[in-house]
């Protein structure tokens, strides 16, 4: 399979599963909104104009992409990815749930450890027609707790 990580990458995600934070505006520890021995979900720290508080949904095991993704991992992915569109809705109050997931360059992928994107929708918010833009990190834990006290309670 061919890589496009580079030999000295050093992985966000990986980081943020094992519980090393750097000091700089990225998702922090109080970011996560559920974790087990599996994957990690958190708020991600890039969001878009009319779709705040979107989540990541990683493995915690390191893989590049799709194509390198376990089978019994997807669906570990998606369980969380649902049990989080349903903590989206009964707290966010948004209208609807859409899920992206970007593989290679071609495939605007920018960070090398596959990640499924959970993001609210609004009746027209214009997901597609907008740029996301880096948060800092006290913008976040606000959704983050709205989430994981949810989720605490299913």
């Amino acid at each position: 399979m061919h890589t496009h990580m580079p030999n000295d990458y050093e992985c966000p995600f990986c980081r943020i599963v094992s519980g090393k934070e750097k000091q700089n505006n990225g998702t922090k520890q109080r970011d996560i909104i559920y974790q087990n021995e599996h994957v990690t979900a958190f708020i991600a720290s890039k969001w878009w104009p009319n779709n705040k508080g979107h989540v990541l949904v990683v493995p915690n095991q390191h893989f590049e992409n799709i194509y390198e993704l376990p089978v019994e991992m997807a669906a570990e992915i998606h369980r969380v990815a649902q049990l989080t569109a349903f903590a989206m809705k009964n707290t966010y109050g948004c209208d609807g749930i859409s899920t992206r997931q970007h593989n290679e360059p071609a495939g605007n992928q920018d960070v090398w450890h596959y990640h499924l994107h959970i993001y609210p929708r609004y009746e027209g918010d214009n997901l597609y027609m907008t740029k996301g833009v880096f948060t800092m990190p006290d913008e976040r834990p606000y959704y983050a707790e709205k989430l994981r006290s949810w989720l605490i309670n299913k």
